[in-house]
């Protein structure tokens, strides 16, 4: 698999800081002004890109009012899925003005398809990636659909098992699409920080030697941010104007100054991590003359004996080093030393 890859203007990979997706679903609370105002609230944010989702309550589900179509618990509890799907579902009929206005603001735009006709649709769009949504990611022939447009494919884990990891993978595999990055993704909606297991994603790397990043459904940037120092590529979080104003997937949404947070945060973890270096920084410079060194702490005659009484490690470290101590301790000062003093070689006698 490539270990770089470009979305519109911009180039993600190993080294580099990670791509950051706001992911608007519903949170347009059926308002195509909202969605626009999500855009550009996301392009003031700083993120790269804006992900929709493509889907009509018909093409991910069946108007069927039997107790398995009935949601038992968590944020929707009580709702029908064709209930739930056509209210947060985002009309087709706006997604080119969407993506036209997403150019205007020079931000990347794609989405997540949940059907074939729907990848048919945004590549008629001209989407740039696609991303196969977590509980997607078992539909192999959707999954091999997309990988056969040989755009970026990016496919979230959720509740998948590792089977089924390697099997989704395997059929982009099977595409020759080159281009794949798997999200690892906890799928509760919010999900629980303590349950992020982000060592996971580490995993997912270094078995499947993909690309790997983080979908985010937790509350807050704590997890995105530390996702980022293990190395995710890429940062998936939802984004809403105002959780107060409700929608969908507002309660584990971000607003935009938290995002902009998010994006700043990430890309300092990313710079901390840095290469393996133990040269003397910039800013350790003027401190290095700080450490620990030995001095003279009470006058010394000339052919006194150096002592405890009279040497000691202290700050600052213009003196001998520390390591010299037991080296010094007994032999004769060849000169008088003042109380004060850093100690050198050149007024020690030789023994």
């Amino acid at each position: 698999m490539n270990k770089n890859i470009q979305i519109g203007k911009h180039a993600f990979g190993h080294g580099q800081p990670p791509y950051i997706i706001a992911e608007m679903s519903g949170n347009h609370n059926q308002d195509i002004s909202r969605a626009f105002k999500i855009i550009d609230a996301a392009q003031r944010a700083g993120v790269h890109a804006v992900k929709l989702q493509t889907y009509t309550a018909d093409t991910i589900t069946i108007d069927h009012d039997g107790d398995e179509f009935l949601i038992r618990e968590g944020l929707w509890q009580g709702r029908n899925l064709y209930e739930l799907y056509e209210e947060a579902h985002t009309p087709w009929d706006w997604h080119k003005a969407l993506f036209d206005h997403a150019a205007k603001k020079d931000i990347a735009i794609f989405s997540s398809p949940f059907d074939k006709t729907a990848i048919d649709f945004l590549e008629d769009l001209n989407a740039p990636a696609y991303k196969i949504a977590s509980f997607e990611i078992i539909d192999l022939p959707l999954v091999r659909y997309a990988a056969e447009t040989g755009k970026p494919l990016i496919m979230s884990t959720g509740i998948a098992t590792k089977e089924e990891i390697s099997e989704a993978i395997e059929a982009v595999k099977e595409c020759n699409n080159q281009n794949l990055v798997i999200l690892h993704c906890v799928s509760g909606y919010p999900s629980d920080p303590a349950e992020a297991n982000l060592n996971t994603m580490c995993d997912i790397a270094q078995e499947f030697d993909v690309l790997v990043g983080l979908s985010d459904h937790s509350h807050g940037i704590s997890v995105p941010v530390a996702a980022t120092a293990l190395g995710a590529s890429i940062i998936e979080k939802h984004i809403t104007l105002s959780r107060a104003e409700g929608g969908v997937d507002s309660d584990f949404s971000l607003e935009p100054q938290e995002f902009s947070d998010l994006v700043k945060n990430c890309r300092m973890a990313h710079s901390a991590l840095g290469q393996a270096n133990y040269d003397l920084k910039k800013s350790e410079i003027e401190n290095q003359r700080f450490r620990r060194s030995l001095y003279v702490v009470a006058d010394i005659k000339k052919g006194e004996l150096l002592s405890a009484d009279n040497i000691r490690s202290i700050r600052p470290g213009l003196g001998l080093k520390p390591k010299y101590y037991d080296d010094v301790i007994g032999k004769k000062a060849k000169q008088d030393i003042s109380y004060g003093t850093p100690l050198r070689w050149d007024q020690i006698e030789e023994s």
